[in-house]
């Protein structure tokens, strides 16, 4: 009788601990400046092992992360430069604000907001990019862009019809098709996406999840590379056009997390941290009227186990260490989006920089 006892408290110790231990713990990032000017406003962000890239608010570009020399035979000199390269396009004398971009073998792709929507390629070592996708209507606003791999991608906006406007290319970013609402999940009155970090949209595998927001907040998942679709409810915070879903991410195909908020109100701290384990059906709010509050981007640290994530806002940048059960508050400088480059080191972007982020 005493055995089975012992038995039994054992199994209700071990099947009560929380399924998402704590990790390693940082305490402190390391704030370097790459680029630095007042104009920006940058959403997007993207890197490889030579460029950083970003969107900006008149423009998208490139800054080398290395440094090159180069000699002037004119004067005989030798100077040490970083290059920085802009792309200004400008349409009925308003140039085009760029919140969308994604890097794939070296060439960029850079998504515009707002009508006529227009979307470049940019060729490795090309001059000048190339549109291969253009959309005119009052109502046409793209929020964000993936590639699944080499050939295929996916972009994101916000409804022109009743359905969400999402657009795929199956040729390496040559041509795009938007898909029909007979395909789509019909989207809710109020419903749309938020162009705050360019991570409102997140893949993992052949498996992509689209994070809605405003007066409704909902998750859109395809197993299969957007051709089919079904939609998912959230508890995050909803009904205004403020609120909702800012960004989400997966770790893998089964755990995810998104958060949000108003934007409007960015202490609140109620509802607007979600997270699932069950590739996104079902969500569970976590560290409820607990910080961080209002963020607009979030991502997993690469090779944690799915235990670590940072995010980040214009109040701040937050770290948690349990999957978001319980956050700690790294800094309050503030930045829109966050890449991460391995597990110790990031980049961010936010009003007038770039910067490199190093976690200890």
């Amino acid at each position: 009788m005493r055995s089975i006892t012992l038995i039994f408290i054992l199994l209700i110790f071990f099947g009560c601990k929380d399924e998402y231990k704590r990790s390693s713990n940082i305490t402190q990032v390391e704030i370097e400046h790459i680029v630095t000017d007042s104009t920006f406003s940058i959403r997007a962000l993207d890197f490889n092992d030579e460029y950083i890239f970003y969107g900006s608010s008149d423009h998208f570009g490139m800054k080398a992360l290395q440094s090159a020399f180069k000699i002037d035979l004119t004067e005989v000199v030798i100077s040490d430069q970083k290059v920085h390269e802009k792309y200004q396009i400008n349409n009925d004398s308003v140039y085009l604000h760029f919140r969308a971009i994604e890097e794939v073998n070296g060439n960029l792709f850079a998504l515009s907001i707002g009508n006529p929507a227009k979307l470049f390629k940019l060729y490795r070592k090309a001059r000048k990019p190339k549109l291969v996708y253009e959309e005119v209507n009052e109502k046409v606003f793209y929020d964000a862009m993936v590639f699944w791999n080499e050939n295929e991608g996916i972009a994101i906006g916000d409804p022109t019809e009743d359905c969400m406007s999402i657009i795929i290319t199956r040729d390496s970013g040559e041509s795009w098709s938007k898909i029909s609402c007979s395909d789509l999940p019909p989207a809710f009155d109020g419903e749309a996406a938020f162009a705050a970090s360019d991570t409102n949209i997140t893949t993992v595998g052949d498996h992509t999840w689209v994070a809605t927001g405003g007066k409704s907040s909902r998750v859109l998942y395809s197993p299969d590379k957007g051709v089919t679709w079904q939609v998912f409810e959230t508890p995050i915070i909803l009904g205004k056009s403020t609120t909702g879903m800012y960004s989400i991410d997966f770790y893998d195909q089964n755990n995810g997390f998104a958060i949000g908020g108003d934007y409007t109100k960015p202490n609140d701290t109620i509802a607007n941290k979600i997270r699932t384990s069950d590739g996104g059906k079902t969500w569970q709010v976590v560290a409820d009227g607990k910080g961080p509050g209002y963020r607009s981007c979030v991502q997993y640290i690469p090779n944690r186990e799915g235990n670590e994530l940072v995010t980040v806002g214009f109040k701040g940048m937050d770290y948690s260490n349990d999957a978001g059960n319980s956050w700690n508050h790294l800094s309050d400088e503030g930045f829109y989006t966050i890449r991460f480059l391995n597990d110790s080191i990031a980049y961010a972007a936010g009003r007038g920089r770039i910067s490199k982020l190093t976690f200890r």
